[in-house]
């Protein structure tokens, strides 16, 4: 009996902290969507089917429906500057981190990435900080079928391995 109960115990803490973790990530969403209004006069979010999911009709930006695990640079038919083609032939896949610091200053994070000190971004447009970048990143993600968010990623962690018999 004691030993439910503490598996009760456990299972509860579990999604407890997965539970508080969503409505972190469901903040963070709402506030990278408010900051994606910055976004929308370069940039669109258009599925396959051509479905505007968010923003307006930019085309100075790479549409970013599927931003969160895309190379950088490989968006057909957008012509990129030459730093982000070189960062994603050296390998540069979109994920949290790399996009956060990208956001936050493009031009000096193609430079660090690239080791090329001439290196530019074509994006002229800086967050304000790490907090919104992240917010941004969130937003995103939920766009891109090969991210995963940090309450999923915290679950799938804590969840007990299946038994095998």
């Amino acid at each position: 009996m004691k030993r439910n109960a503490l598996s009760l115990i456990t299972l509860a803490a579990v999604f407890g902290v997965a539970g508080a973790a969503h409505a972190q990530d469901a903040e963070a969403i709402a506030r990278g969507e408010a900051a994606f209004s910055q976004c929308q006069s370069c940039h669109v979010v258009r599925d396959d089917a051509g479905t505007v999911l968010a923003g307006r009709n930019g085309r100075t930006g790479p549409n970013l429906f599927g931003v969160v695990g895309r190379v950088a640079g490989s968006y057909p038919d957008f012509r990129y500057g030459d730093g982000m083609v070189r960062a994603g032939e050296m390998g540069l896949v979109w994920d949290e981190a790399s996009l956060i610091a990208y956001l936050q200053d493009p031009t000096d994070f193609l430079r660090s990435y690239t080791g090329n000190a001439r290196a530019r971004g074509n994006m002229s447009f800086r967050v304000r900080g790490a907090d919104q970048a992240s917010d941004l990143y969130a937003f995103l993600a939920t766009f891109s079928p090969a991210a995963e968010t940090p309450a999923e990623e915290a679950a799938a962690e804590e969840a007990p391995a299946p038994a095998s018999n």
